[in-house]
């Protein structure tokens, strides 16, 4: 059979004195932490369309990457190479899991009828494959941004046949998830947005969006899919504001619309930060809400204002990121998926897997030392001391609702000017260092 990385061997763990780049010095899958093993806890996955499909292009030039599983003029044998090839990535990084969209396995066609077509063979393929290596379908989509048609959206677009042609690739997407075993389905909304408002009218748009994922939630439970259904959230890019802005604007339109009980989120790191939000500030939104289902781990470029999709390398970030993850008991379905590319001058094959092994290392990093904060009671203990003062007296009867404000301007006449305390900010900061640096 042929093989697209003969050089590169399974990647194994060696531990944190190895300085073998195509080595784990932290990712050890079966180790075992806070009671589940790592590879439980991470649920790693490869973004298909960026590891795949990615061509080094960027806002200002085409591709620069050269891979030999794209190289025939036939696009479905090249279809079909690139299958096999990112199987045999999967197989030797040692992830569980992997996503796509329709349009990254599969060739667009000259019609909707020759896409499926295309789409229903390489779904075979991939099945076989599936079958044959273990690795499992963490979640899929369509891509309904990439083409012209969706120039104005998809869900949200003025012209009622696009948005039909949305619904078309949407139903046979969710139909492909439930026959390869997709344990979640995304939708990111690309282009669902406005440019202007003077052309726009955002209500009738919003109610679009809501009927929308109402009938693919028909749809998927009319053909037996029982995945959990994603919503990853982006605020910009390409479109000035997006209507999946950020965790909160999506928590607000799902209960608006009704669909608090069909869907959780997808949070991507790159995209809470050009939300002008952290990373794990997005997480936490999610996460207290009972909606954080799933990630995507990547890190952006703070000096730049586009989604530079980079892997994660920052510890704090993954750090601060698996405190959440285990403080909500993991992410059931969901996972850890790399939406992150190589940089446009990684020509070599083994960048590939060097990348992914720093973001898979730097999240074990992570999960270690988070397991060892929440052991240890750190910021539990803090957290509860400083908000001691609600836990009886007035503060209980503020929780639990049977103060009015007359009553709060009594005990501040009788009791007179409070005692700020200090939230040791600085100290937690450095207890983190500590942490980190020692583990």
């Amino acid at each position: 059979m042929k093989t697209f990385f003969p050089k590169i061997n399974k990647i194994a763990y060696e531990g944190p004195d190895s300085r073998n780049p195509l080595a784990f010095k932290h990712y050890d899958p079966d180790a075992m932490v806070a009671g589940k093993t790592m590879r439980e806890h991470l649920r790693f996955s490869v973004a298909y369309w960026h590891t795949m499909k990615g061509t080094g292009a960027d806002p200002f030039g085409g591709g620069s990457l050269l891979r030999p599983w794209d190289a025939s003029e036939d696009p479905m044998t090249a279809a079909e190479d690139t299958l096999r090839a990112a199987f045999e990535f999967f197989t030797k990084l040692g992830v569980d899991y992997y996503c796509f969209h329709d349009r990254d396995i599969a060739p667009e066609g000259d019609t909707l009828a020759e896409a499926n077509r295309y789409l229903d063979r390489i779904t075979a393929l991939a099945g076989t494959l599936q079958a044959d290596t273990g690795i499992k379908l963490l979640w899929n989509t369509a891509n309904l941004f990439s083409h012209r048609r969706f120039s104005n959206g998809a869900a949200t677009n003025p012209d009622v046949a696009i948005t039909a042609y949305a619904g078309a690739q949407v139903k046979k997407m969710l139909e492909t998830g439930h026959a390869l075993g997709a344990e979640n389905y995304v939708f990111w909304g690309g282009r669902e947005g406005y440019a202007t408002l003077l052309n726009t009218d955002m209500k009738r748009e919003l109610d679009h969006l809501a009927r929308f994922l109402h009938m693919a939630v028909d749809h998927a439970r009319a053909i037996g899919f029982t995945g959990q259904f994603l919503i990853e959230p982006k605020p910009k890019e390409p479109t000035k504001h997006q209507y999946d802005f950020d965790s909160a604007t999506v928590i607000g339109f799902l209960r608006q619309y009704d669909l608090l009980d069909h869907f959780k989120l997808n949070i991507e790191a790159n995209h809470a930060t050009l939300a002008a939000h952290s990373f794990e500030h997005d997480l936490t939104m999610a996460s207290i809400n009972g909606l954080l289902g799933s990630v995507d781990a990547n890190r952006g470029d703070l000096l730049l204002g586009w989604d530079t999709d980079q892997f994660p390398t920052d510890l704090y970030s993954a750090l601060y990121a698996m405190l959440v993850i285990l403080e909500q008991g993991g992410l059931g379905s969901g996972g850890l998926n790399f939406d992150a590319k190589v940089r446009r001058d990684a020509f070599d094959l083994e960048d590939l897997f060097i990348a992914h092994i720093g973001g898979m290392d730097t999240f074990a990093y992570g999960l270690k030392v988070a397991a060892r904060l929440i052991e240890d009671g750190v910021l539990t203990d803090v957290r509860r001391k400083r908000y001691a003062s609600f836990d009886s007296g007035l503060g209980a009867e503020f929780e639990a609702g049977r103060l009015s404000l007359a009553d709060l301007e009594n005990y501040t006449l009788e009791n007179g000017e409070p005692i700020p305390v200090s939230g040791k900010q600085e100290l937690l900061e450095n207890i983190i260092n500590q942490y980190l640096i020692g583990g």
